[in-house]
């Protein structure tokens, strides 16, 4: 729209990009306004971490050792690289060796191919952004992280699902679809599978130990033309409560050269420090680099020296531990109110998650769960509960998208009002169904 000044002149509408009418009415935006409109329902939505198991006082120590000499204070307040601060990178060399239970000789990498990201999210739309051109192809789990589908979008990207049960992804599926991509004609449009390996947002399932290196194998046997990457987004991996522990699939990939892997400390320790890494292939870094100094010269150095010192000095394996106990508990707290306010609910079924911070539940088909549904409007309206709803979570590569799903957090309340969020849950289920 135009608008007219005193003088009559007319000052033109401003012309809008592709990319942005892309990426235009994403699904957390929707969110994040319900829950502005809406500030007395409790939220099984978000999937933020819990305020109370912020680390306080190990920031505070961190922070006081950090500023404790002039000489290193000024240069943790100076301008850093683009690819983080060496400091932070080597640390998290040595956490991927603890992680992976291996020396620092066997991981075989250097801090070279570690870049330091503004969280994971920057380094997830960074890696889109130097392999992905509109009308390639993302291959992802169905489901998988909706604010990765709404990422592909904004870059013109065709998502295709790839089916997935318990185990994560399955191999056969992925083979089917890279075949039907094949016979198309279009496999060389195929650039990247992205996988959340472990208690994945929102499914809260892991990838099986055996379907990371069938995954692997696959990836590599149709990359005919040009090498397909695996984009690993493991931010949920060291949130396990209780089953196996289990390596990575970046891990299995001997040569470095097939697999991305990101992690954060946003859910491990602070999502307000943003400090976000990726482990990438040796032939990848520049690339990353150079877009990622066009966007920032290098994200906040203090905040990187801040992370490096928490780490140096012993306290982050220390807050970790607490964290898992207290989220273990709160995931207790939403499985046991499952059962107890839904188990006699017929076809409703829910997944027990490992770690994470989330429970994929499923209501029978004809329920609807999406923005518009009747049961989204009696969640949010009338018992003031509100999830995310299942159908953001896959990719529309065919026109449909399951609809009878339901994503359930449980970071942000307490075992109370997990409690309570789950009995308004089942109420308004049962006034659908």
């Amino acid at each position: 729209m135009s608008e007219a000044f005193s003088d009559n002149t007319t000052i033109p509408a401003v012309t809008l990009s592709q990319r942005w009418h892309w990426a235009s009415k994403q699904a957390v935006s929707f969110l994040m306004q319900q829950a502005v409109e809406n500030p007395g329902c409790l939220s099984l939505a978000a999937g933020l971490v819990d305020s109370t198991t912020l680390p306080v006082q190990a920031a505070n120590t961190a922070f006081n050792t950090l500023f404790s000499q002039s000489e290193q204070a000024r240069a943790a307040l100076q301008y850093g690289s683009t690819a983080g601060a060496y400091v932070l990178r080597e640390r998290i060399i040595d956490l991927l060796a603890e992680l992976e239970q291996r020396s620092r000789a066997e991981l075989d990498i250097s801090s070279d191919q570690v870049v330091l990201t503004t969280g994971s999210q920057q380094l997830l739309s960074l890696v889109g952004e130097v392999l992905l051109d509109p009308d390639d192809i993302c291959l992802v789990a169905a489901p998988t992280y909706y604010v990765f589908l709404g990422l592909l979008e904004g870059l013109g990207v065709r998502a295709v699902s790839v089916a997935a049960d318990e185990c994560g992804m399955q191999p056969e599926a992925l083979e089917r679809t890279l075949e039907k991509i094949e016979a198309a004609g279009e496999l060389h449009k195929v650039k990247l599978v992205y996988l959340v390996s472990y208690f994945e947002n929102p499914s809260g399932v892991s990838l099986s130990e055996a379907r990371r290196t069938a995954v692997l194998d696959i990836v590599q046997r149709y990359s005919r033309t040009q090498r397909i990457l695996i984009l690993e987004d493991a931010a949920y991996r060291e949130l396990r409560y209780d089953g196996p522990e289990l390596p990575s699939i970046w891990s299995r990939d001997e040569s470095r050269s097939w697999v991305i892997l990101a992690q954060t400390f946003s859910k491990t320790f602070s999502p307000g420090l943003r400090v976000g890494f990726g482990v990438l292939p040796s032939d990848l870094v520049q690339a990353v680099c150079d877009r990622k100094g066009n966007e920032d010269f290098g994200s906040p150095h203090l905040n990187q020296q801040l992370l490096a010192t928490v780490l140096e000095g012993g306290l982050y394996r220390d807050h970790v531990e607490s964290l898992r106990g207290a989220y273990r508990q709160k995931r207790d707290a939403m499985l046991q109110a499952a059962d107890r306010y839904f188990q006699e609910l017929s076809g409703v079924e829910w997944v027990r998650p490992h770690g994470g911070l989330y429970v994929w539940m499923t209501v029978p088909e004809h329920i609807e769960t999406g923005f518009a549904s009747r049961l989204f409007q009696q969640a949010t309206q009338v018992e003031r509960v509100m999830y995310v709803p299942g159908e953001l979570c896959f990719a529309a590569s065919d026109g449909k998208r399951p609809n009878h799903h339901l994503r359930l957090s449980f970071g942000v309340q307490t075992p109370d009002g997990i409690d309570e969020g789950m009995q308004r849950l089942a109420r308004a289920l049962r006034h659908v169904l």
